[in-house]
């Protein structure tokens, strides 16, 4: 009986990078290009004076459709990476490729834009509430339970 090889192990390069984003967005939207594109050429934001729950609200467009948009901090102690998934060039022992991902930093952030279509930017949108997450999976983490 051949014992069956196990799968590749993941991994994560997070060394430091000097790349500066300037700013980083997440869009209601999917957008399938993987390289480079003149982003600022059309993709302009604007202050829109108006501010609600303590962010100033930023509006766009994005193909003709009205973004409202708000610039958020990622809680202390956390960075935001952009990752880009490596070639995989290694061979199992059947030289099948390995399943495993590898992915490497190409850039590091510390606030992120998120994007609305038709409403304004609010504390009860995904992306604010995901950061109350973090702090509850802390402390379950560092609770012992036994």
């Amino acid at each position: 009986m051949e014992q069956a090889t196990p799968p590749a192990a993941a991994g994560i390069d997070l060394s430091p990078v000097a790349t500066d984003l300037g700013r980083v967005h997440l869009l209601p939207c999917g957008i399938r290009h993987n390289s480079a594109a003149a982003v600022s050429d059309y993709f302009k934001p604007r202050d829109t004076g108006v501010e609600v729950d303590g962010v100033k609200v930023e509006e766009a467009f994005f193909r003709g459709r009205n973004l409202q948009g708000a610039t958020v901090a990622l809680p202390d102690g956390y960075r935001g990476y952009v990752l880009e998934k490596k070639k995989n060039e290694e061979k199992d022992a059947q030289g099948m490729d390995e399943e495993a991902s590898n992915f490497v930093s190409r850039a590091e952030f510390q606030n992120i834009t998120y994007w609305n279509h038709d409403t304004m930017p609010s504390a009860e949108d995904p992306l604010p509430r995901c950061f109350h997450w973090l702090a509850i999976a802390n402390a379950v983490h560092k609770t012992k339970f036994w």
